[in-house]
């Protein structure tokens, strides 16, 4: 592939959504069908690409395009320049393969939509911007893709605008993301200042020379990036809020693109984290802190969809745990977030055809007994539960497994706590995700009378079918041979942990907890009745139906003392600066009024002034003589 054809894989769905804005209602009819091809088009040049890179020697893989120079500004150069490397590639054709089966299912789920035409054009900028993030050469240029994402799920999150609650979760997640690109944005400067450049070569080489702090500094304003893009705590609280939008865009936001792309900024920065233990830890404990965070999170919701979205948030920390491991877990955190991508979006838009069956109704507890009226879906969403679980021989059976073995040996009492912990979130993962099977497909049958519901139409079971296979056979292709760990060694390095745990104990003790979770879930919810409302609960159930407390902690934590703050500032702007300001004119413009007073216009007083002054200089003429 040639280098200057590069640009194609952003620029194929960035054309397409330009088309589908600038022409209207115009497109309505086909818009659609153009957003699909666009998608399409971009997926089959990555395909072209990595075919080519397998014919190249594994040193020359690499490929560079300048497309011109972006910023010429003294000593700070930036290109508009991308990479396409084995990291790269393994998101290229991940955000572009889903990307396009989310196209085509969206063809059938939003075909009532008078917005359709617009909704493709979102999803399209989403590509482009996701694309133009992890093809960057530079960070600037991934700057440029990283507020592309922001914006793109500003838009399609709010796409029903009209409801509120869409609209504020629109707001809720751009505003959140902001804080995390803060933390991309003052990276860059600390970068610029220590390194002179900003180009991913440039700061890698010069990384070893710079200090610990330093390195410490820059690798957490990256977390902090991370944190926002991937809802990690404490930036997570947006993730749950952002399943207002349709359900095509959770499975994208959620399985394919923006929580995804925190974990690849850490491991395309691995140079600046191998030299920051500091900041390894810190993304270390926000992982474990997260996956914990989600999965229990997800034990308590009945909405279907924000139960995958916990899911979600517990998953990336898994991810993120690895990637904080160093050399020893990066490739293991890129093959769960590749897995994850196939099985997430699955059960995404297989809660979007369970939506679809029963009249939008999201509450599980109206669900029940779906398995024989919807059996494409219940048999696709039933292999991506079991891959998501990690029951062999399914995809997260080889992704997650890895990153425990690896947290088990990342060494001393620390490495047997986060393997703990990763075990524990493994059995809670079992346990909500079984009580999600049984609660929508299992049981007796608790909807509406007036609700009949069907099975979606193949424009949307057929993207379903081909995620279930890749829940079944991308785990044990990415793990044959080290197949994966080979191919990223040249961008995130390899370094084989030690065992502190044999790997068949782990695999013994995560498929128990596994088992575990699983029947303690069938024993609440597969033996015992669902109430069609959820019964009062204890203070723990409460806790977790209400995202254990983030946004309360957030509004205590940020919100609140940012608004005294600035009610602060705008009392010492009101009655110290424009109150001295102010007061100034204020007495000037008294004085002023009083001397204004003298001047009455009648001769009469000018002359008794007059006379009156030239009597005070005679008497004064008058008293100097005598003395």
């Amino acid at each position: 592939m040639a280098t200057a054809s590069l640009y194609l894989l952003p620029a194929l769905p960035l054309a397409g959504a330009i088309v589908l804005l600038l022409l209207g209602r115009r497109a309505d009819r086909w818009g659609h069908l153009l957003g699909t091809v666009a998608a399409l088009a971009s997926f089959a040049v990555a395909g072209f690409a990595f075919v080519e890179m397998l014919g190249r020697a594994e040193g020359a893989r690499a490929i560079q395009a300048e497309l011109f120079t972006w910023v010429p500004v003294a000593s700070l150069q930036v290109d508009l320049a991308l990479r396409l490397d084995q990291l790269s590639m393994c998101f290229a054709l991940l955000i572009t393969g889903v990307g396009t089966l989310i196209h085509v299912y969206s063809i059938g789920y939003m075909s009532a939509d008078p917005g359709r035409r617009r909704f493709f054009a979102y999803l399209n900028l989403f590509l482009a911007a996701m694309l133009i993030l992890v093809l960057a050469n530079n960070y600037l240029v991934l700057y440029l893709g990283w507020e592309g994402v922001g914006l793109a799920s500003y838009l399609l999150i709010g796409f029903w605008f009209h409801k509120p609650s869409a609209a504020t979760a629109a707001k809720k997640a751009f505003v959140v993301n902001r804080v995390g690109d803060t933390g991309l944005a003052l990276a860059m400067m600390v970068m610029f200042a220590t390194f002179g450049s900003i180009d991913f070569d440039g700061v890698f080489a010069a990384a070893p020379e710079a200090s610990e702090a330093t390195l410490t500094a820059i690798g957490l304003l990256l977390l902090l990036a991370a944190c926002g893009k991937s809802a990690q705590v404490p930036l997570q609280s947006w993730l749950g809020d952002a399943m207002e939008g349709p359900t095509p865009v959770s499975a994208l936001i959620h399985a394919a693109t923006m929580v995804t792309a925190g974990v690849y900024l850490i491991a395309r920065s691995n140079a600046i984290f191998d030299l920051a233990p500091g900041a390894q830890l810190a993304v270390v404990l926000v992982g474990a802190v997260t996956l914990m965070f989600g999965a229990i999170i997800g034990c308590a919701k009945d909405d279907i969809k924000k139960a995958l979205a916990a899911s979600t948030m517990s998953q990336i920390g898994y991810m993120v745990l690895a990637a904080g491991l160093g050399p020893a877990g990066y490739a293991f955190a890129i093959m769960h977030l590749l897995t994850h991508g196939f099985f997430k979006a699955g059960l995404f838009l297989g809660a979007g055809s369970v939506m679809h069956a029963m009249d939008d109704e999201t509450d599980m507890r109206r669900y029940g007994g779906l398995r024989k009226l919807l059996p494409i879906t219940y048999v696709t969403f039933g292999l991506g539960y079991l891959a998501i679980i990690g029951v062999p021989p399914f995809a997260g059976f080889f992704s997650k497994d890895k990153i425990i073995e690896v947290a088990f040996g990342s060494g001393g009492a620390g490495g047997y706590a986060l393997g703990a912990v990763a075990l524990l979130g493994a059995g809670l993962t079992a346990f909500y995700m079984t009580r999600v099977m049984l609660m929508t497909f299992f049981g007796e049958r608790r909807w509406a009378p007036d609700t009949h519901p069907h099975e979606s139409p193949v424009s949307m079971t057929g993207p379903m079918i081909l995620l279930a296979l890749g829940s079944v056979a991308s785990g044990g292709l990415l793990v044959l041979g080290n197949s994966l760990q080979n191919w990223l060694e040249p961008v995130v390095g390899v370094s084989h942990a030690e065992h502190a745990v044999p790997p068949i104990v782990v695999t013994g003790l995560a498929l128990a907890v596994v088992v575990i979770g699983a029947g303690v879930a069938y024993q609440r919810y597969g033996r015992a009745e669902i109430p069609r409302t959820a019964p009062e609960a204890s203070f723990a159930t409460v806790a977790a139906r209400k995202d254990l407390y983030g946004d309360a902690a957030n509004e205590a934590l940020l919100m609140r003392p940012g608004l005294h703050l600035t009610r602060s500032l705008v009392f010492v702007d009101n009655r110290g600066i424009d109150g001295l300001v102010n007061g100034i004119a204020a007495f000037i413009g008294g004085l002023s009024a009083r001397a204004r007073r003298v001047q009455t216009g009648f001769v009469r007083s000018y002359a008794l002034s007059m006379f009156t002054g030239a009597a005070l200089v005679a008497a004064a003429l008058v008293a100097v003589r005598i003395l």
